[in-house]
């Protein structure tokens, strides 16, 4: 072994070492912060994004690769520089004094222009490494538009900004980098994700996955229908479509191809729901705490009206691995273990969840309950033998918390330079009417182009950094043609959600397909086919009373019953059977009754209504039938 080579593993072993402590540091920090709320804004984000840089050029360096010990070396030799510009320069802005408002008369000075300057850069270049270069590449030309918007022709010129304007405003205020995302994933965001980590280190997770298969497990399909349970309890917390992947995949994959499903189908089925898992309370992505900064409506009313709409799209789910599964003649587990005696052993860790779910519903401080069930979920594990963790688990989990949070905070920071340029030049409007003139004014084109705008930046962006950017450029069109505030929001959240699950690039099922060992292209095409609720419920929030709003009660008992005939209808017709094979007239009849519940007229809706229950009847007694056939003797 060389003395180069010996050099670089000490080299590694001293920077993992020092990741953890920062990691497990930066855990106390948060709670701390959340619970005094000691620091001010101006002082507080720019520490958090300060410590999750640094975090980020410890545990991701510059050069990976250690075949050729003096380039890894080197590379370490930039990172250290990095950490000590992130270091200085965020110590010159937390100094800054905010109360001397001679710098809006007079400008930044070179120091605090050359300061702004490094954040911006250090931080683009942190988001390469977590997130990738397609959303480095769009601040990029947003930053390029606020500096030369003047030389651009008229119909999308700004103004044109210097570099002082720029910093000043990105760096020096709440309106860029340190604005609203910053803030959600600095605040409540981080302390969630640390949540979910401690659920998995006590053993929670696990405790959800062993219930849902000892619930579903038995019936046809059964492993599949507990993947689609296990992922809806634990994709909210987990902060990540990815994440709850791999997560509950490594376990549901192999067991749902051992039953009979085919890999690509096994992979789909994860992927559609841990995606899923982003959408369903009490917690939800990270998206839906920036949504209620944007809006203003508290996160308790959020969390109310996300209950029926993902319901339906886990409902939607699992009636197509139903159908899947009786298509492919599969039967449920031979064996599994009673629900008594996984609650038996897991009751306890179901506190936590109920506590933070009655005091989001209470309009507690979303950060105070988010440590309130990091607490609570300690507390209850150490209430049980089997179930209790060492100080060394403990502190794992606190670490674990930390680097799952540095993707997104790191995303919210640049997608803050993008929320920047749209205040600040004014191209947000000018989108609105560009959309608005693309589309005709129709709410249909409307939706269509926000979808595939949808799916086009999530082919780059984090799921929470595709929802900022479009609602700010989107959510003004929708609420134009009259969608409701919340309504809109809502649609453009569900929507960016889609680009997990959607063809040619859907992270969540490529990384289901390398556990399913088969082609991500196969594995994204079942995961679209089964996540159609991802495109079928918005469209209902749009044309329909689906986001219940106080005294819409009927309106909204009707949206959701025409969302679930919409959801048959597509479902009988994609997989051509119900609890048989459909005829291919019936087919049809089934498509045409689904459009009829996007059609604003009662009559129609109900006559729509008439023929998915008449075919699902029929088709139901046909397969009695068959059943009932002599089995011909040879």
């Amino acid at each position: 072994m060389t003395d180069q080579t010996t050099t670089s593993n000490w080299v590694t072993n001293k920077v993992v070492l020092i990741a953890a402590l920062a990691a497990i540091a930066l855990s106390i920090f948060q709670i701390w912060q959340g619970i005094t709320a000691d620091l001010s804004a101006p002082v507080f984000r720019p520490i958090h994004l300060s410590w999750v840089l640094i975090l980020v050029f410890l545990t991701i360096p510059l050069i990976k690769t250690q075949h050729s010990s003096a380039l890894y070396l080197f590379g370490r030799g930039i990172d250290i520089v990095f950490i000590i510009a992130t270091a200085w320069a965020s110590y010159h802005i937390i100094s800054f004094d905010y109360d001397d408002i001679s710098f809006l008369l007079d400008g930044l000075t070179t120091l605090d222009q050359l300061s702004g300057l490094i954040i911006i850069v250090l931080l683009l270049e942190a988001t390469r490494r977590t997130v990738g270069a397609v959303m480095v590449l769009i601040a990029a030309l947003f930053l390029f538009y606020a500096i030369f918007g003047d030389a651009l022709p008229s119909v999308v010129a700004s103004r044109g900004f210097s570099i002082e304007e720029i910093v000043r405003f990105h760096v020096f205020s709440t309106n860029g980098i340190y604005g609203a995302p910053l803030a959600i994933a600095a605040g409540v965001v981080f302390i969630f994700v640390l949540f979910g980590a401690f659920l998995q280190v006590t053993g929670a997770g696990k405790f959800f996955i062993d219930a849902s298969f000892s619930i579903a497990g038995k019936y046809r399909g059964g492993p599949a229908k507990a993947s689609v349970i296990a992922s809806a309890a634990l994709g909210s917390i987990s902060g990540s479509a990815i994440a709850n992947t791999v997560t509950t995949g490594a376990l549901t994959i192999p067991m749902m191809k051992k039953l009979g499903y085919k890999p690509e189908q096994a992979a789909g089925i994860e992927a559609a729901a841990s995606t899923g898992g982003q959408i369903m309370p009490p917690v939800m992505g990270a998206g839906a705490f920036v949504m209620a900064q944007f809006t203003g409506i508290p996160y308790s009313e959020i969390l109310l009206v996300s209950i029926a709409p993902a319901i339906l799209y886990f409902t939607c789910t699992l009636l197509y691995v139903h159908l899947m599964a009786c298509k492919l003649g599969l039967q449920g587990m031979e064996v599994t273990e009673k629900i008594s005696t996984v609650l038996k052993d897991g009751w306890h860790f179901l506190v936590p969840l109920i506590l933070i779910t009655t005091l989001l519903l209470m309009s507690y401080s979303p950060i105070l309950v988010g440590i309130s069930g990091c607490v609570a979920i300690l507390v209850a594990a150490m209430c049980r033998k089997h179930s209790r963790i060492t100080i060394a688990v403990f502190f794992a989990g606190m670490k674990e918390g930390a680097l799952l949070a540095l993707p997104i905070s790191v995303a919210c920071g640049t997608a803050g330079i993008v929320v920047g340029v749209v205040g600040q030049t004014g191209i947000g409007l000018q989108f609105t009417q560009f959309l608005m003139a693309l589309s005709g004014g129709y709410l249909w084109s409307v939706l269509g182009l926000i979808a595939i705008a949808a799916v086009i930046l999530g082919m780059g962006l984090p799921v929470t950094a595709a929802y900022i950017v479009l609602s700010i450029m989107a959510v003004p069109s929708l609420t134009e043609l009259g969608v409701g505030l919340l309504a809109a929001h809502m649609i453009v959240f569900w929507l960016s959600q889609t680009s997990n699950v959607t063809p040619p690039i859907a992270l969540a099922a490529f990384a289901a397909a390398g556990i399913a060992n088969t082609s991500p292209m196969k594995a994204a095409v079942q995961a679209f086919k089964l996540a159609q609720g991802f495109f079928i419920i918005p469209i209902m929030m749009a044309f329909s009373g689906l986001i219940w709003m106080e005294g819409q009660n009927i309106d909204f008992v009707k949206a959701v019953i025409l969302t679930v005939g919409l959801i048959i209808s597509f479902a009988g017709t994609i997989e051509g059977r119900l609890a048989t094979k459909l005829p291919i007239a019936a087919r049809g009849l089934l498509l045409l009754a689904g459009f009829t519940m996007l059609v604003p007229n009662l009559f129609i809706n109900i006559l729509g209504i008439a023929i998915i229950i008449v075919t699902t009847i029929i088709n139901y007694r046909a397969s009695k039938s068959e059943r009932l056939q002599p089995i011909p003797v040879r």
